[in-house]
C-alpha cells in the first residue's frame, strides 16, 4: 500500500529590518518544519506577499521607508493573510492600532522563539479549521450557515455578510463573532472569548479581546453605519443582539 504523500510545508514570511532577527527566527522556524521567506523592508515585502502569499506573516512595527503598520494597512486592502506583529515594550499604542487595523496577534520583544512558534501554530490551526472541511472532504455535506438577523456566517468558507454586504474578517475576528452570535443575548466574558479564539498554549490579555471587538465594530459599521449588534456590558463582557 502506497504511503500518503507528505503534507506540504506551511510558509511563514518574516519582515524585519534587523537581519539578525530574520536569520535567527528563520532558522528556528525551519527547524520546526516551516518554509520561510525573509524581507528586510516593507516595500519589497508588500509586493511579494500579494503576488505569492505565504500562510502567515510576521511583521516588525518599526521599519524604515514602509513601517509595519503601513504595510499592514496596504495589505488589508487586498488580503486577509494572518499577521503577527513584533513590538517593543514601549509600543503599546502601536500594538492596539495594529490589532485595530487587522493584525491577528502581537508579541513583545525580546521574545522566546518557543512562544512565537506557539502563536504561529495556533493561528494556522484556526485558519485550517475554518477552511479545511471543504478542501479535504468534498463529499461531506455543506456546512450550516449561521444566520442571526442581518448577519450570515459560513464557517467552512470563512464568509460573512451583513444585510447582504460582504464583511472581510480575519480568523480571530471570525471566531470571536461566531462565539457571540451562536447564542444571541448571552453575555460572553473576555475569558470565554479568549477560549473561543485562542488555543490553550497562547496567552492574550483583556486588551487584545477589546481591540478585536473594536475592529469588528469598525468593519461592520463600514457596511452599515448604524451597526450596533455587538453590545458591551461593562465589567462583564460582550453579547450579540440579532434584533
Amino acid at each position: 500500500m502506497a504511503e500518503a504523500p507528505p503534507a506540504p510545508q506551511q510558509t511563514i514570511a518574516l519582515v524585519d529590518d534587523d537581519r539578525n532577527i530574520l536569520t535567527t527566527v528563520s532558522i528556528g522556524l525551519q527547524a520546526e518544519g516551516f518554509a520561510t521567506r525573509v524581507y528586510s523592508d516593507g516595500t519589497t515585502a508588500l509586493k511579494a506577499l500579494l503576488e505569492n502569499p505565504p500562510d502567515l506573516a510576521v511583521f516588525d512595527i518599526k521599519m524604515p521607508r514602509l513601517d509595519g503598520l503601513e504595510l499592514l494597512r496596504q495589505l488589508r486592502e487586498k488580503s486577509a493573510l494572518p499577521v503577527i506583529f513584533l513590538t517593543s515594550k514601549d509600543e503599546e499604542p502601536d500594538e492596539a492600532l495594529g490589532l485595530a487595523m487587522g493584525a491577528d496577534d502581537y508579541i513583545t520583544k525580546p521574545f522566546s522563539q518557543r512562544l512565537l512558534i506557539a502563536r504561529i501554530r495556533a493561528i494556522l490551526r484556526r485558519a485550517e479549521l475554518i477552511r479545511g472541511e471543504v478542501e479535504t472532504a468534498p463529499t461531506a455535506p455543506p456546512s450550516e450557515v449561521l444566520e442571526r438577523g442581518r448577519l450570515a456566517m459560513d464557517p467552512a468558507r470563512h464568509h460573512v455578510t451583513w444585510g447582504g454586504r460582504a464583511v472581510s474578517l480575519t480568523v480571530t475576528e471570525f471566531l470571536i463573532l461566531e462565539a457571540l452570535a451562536v447564542r444571541p443575548g448571552v453575555i460572553k466574558s473576555r475569558n470565554q472569548l479568549m477560549d473561543a479564539a485562542y488555543s490553550d498554549d497562547v496567552f492574550v490579555d483583556d486588551r487584545t479581546i477589546d481591540s478585536h471587538i473594536k475592529r469588528l465594530r469598525r468593519k461592520f459599521r463600514a457596511a452599515d453605519p448604524h451597526f450596533g449588534a455587538i453590545e458591551t456590558l461593562y465589567g462583564a463582557g460582550y453579547s450579540f443582539a440579532d434584533g
